[in-house]
């Protein structure tokens, strides 16, 4: 062997090393934990045949299961899929205490499911070595609103029954979240998400059409666990 090749073994041994360890990073990881779901919604004032001023409404807040997939593309970069099993979404009246003689203000006038799957690309800060990394992301949401329903409160304040439509909403959403890892390929997180999902509500009695446009305004917390592979 040349003295240069001599010269030249360490590094590619070390190159070698480096790469091999690379090879052992997985670059794959599954995520279940449960969504906290805070909703900041503001709603124009009610609008349509009949309808006294002030009439609006407020949305609960909800929790629901979390997944996620997510794929390593480098050291700092990865990009996740999230979504949540559908909650049921309850939507109150507020603004006047009665409508005619229908009590409104408090009471629960509609429902909705929605699945919002939201596909996010993250900085990840430090490198693999480190045990704790916090991470931000930007990304895209998608909701889709279904099962759809008036109440009966929401039916006697309506006059009758009452369809309800919401249609679907784009819009763009962040975060920010630390992993902690744990052996075996296990580890921990938690994150904070904010997201913009607006939708117009129409609700339809028997002809008669009110419409009102809502921004949800919801934020999430997340608590998970995760396994790389």
């Amino acid at each position: 062997m040349t003295k240069s090749a001599l010269r030249a073994l360490p590094v590619m041994l070390l190159l070698g090393a480096a790469l091999c360890r690379a090879d052992d990073i997985p670059n794959n990881t599954v995520r279940v934990g449960e969504y906290f779901v805070f909703y900041h919604a503001s709603a124009d004032d009610l609008s349509g045949p009949y309808v006294p001023p002030g009439v609006n409404v407020d949305v609960k807040d909800v929790q629901t299961p979390y997944f996620a997939y997510l794929r390593r593309l480098s050291t700092h970069f990865t990009a996740e899929l999230a979504f949540g099993i559908p909650p049921l979404t309850k939507t109150y009246g507020r603004g006047p205490a009665t409508l005619g003689s229908v009590p409104y203000n408090g009471q629960e006038v509609s429902t909705a499911r929605w699945f919002a799957p939201t596909a996010l690309v993250e900085y990840v800060f430090l490198d693999d070595s480190s045990p704790w990394r916090p991470y931000v992301g930007v990304g895209l949401n998608y909701t889709y609103f279904f099962d759809r329903a008036s109440t009966p409160a929401g039916n006697a304040a309506s006059g009758g029954p009452t369809q309800i439509s919401l249609p679907a909403s784009w819009g763009p959403a962040a975060t920010a979240g630390m992993t902690y890892k744990l052996p075996h390929n296990w580890s921990v997180m938690a994150s904070y998400s904010v997201t913009r999902v607006d939708s117009r509500l129409t609700a339809n009695t028997d002809g008669v059409i009110r419409t009102t446009h809502i921004s949800f305004g919801p934020q999430a917390l997340v608590v998970a666990a995760g396994y790389s592979f």
